[in-house]
């Protein structure tokens, strides 16, 4: 696990809410939406909102390497 990655993500709980997933990343709203709705980031939706765990986002950023 690279360190760097684990850096950006330490103020955030183990599950993230959407804008705190779109604030880790520093992405919007179209990209955020268009990486949990094709599933490239596994996520938990529960109602309308979506539960990221930040495991599942450490595992994508370390495969865009």
């Amino acid at each position: 696990m690279d360190f760097k990655d684990i850096e950006i993500l330490k103020d955030f709980d183990d599950v993230l809410t959407f804008v705190e997933f779109r604030q880790a990343l520093k992405i919007g709203r179209n990209k955020a939406y268009e990486l949990l709705q094709n599933n490239i980031i596994p996520s938990i939706r529960i109602g309308k909102s979506y539960r990221i765990p930040k495991i599942n986002v450490i595992n994508y950023l370390q495969n865009q390497k």
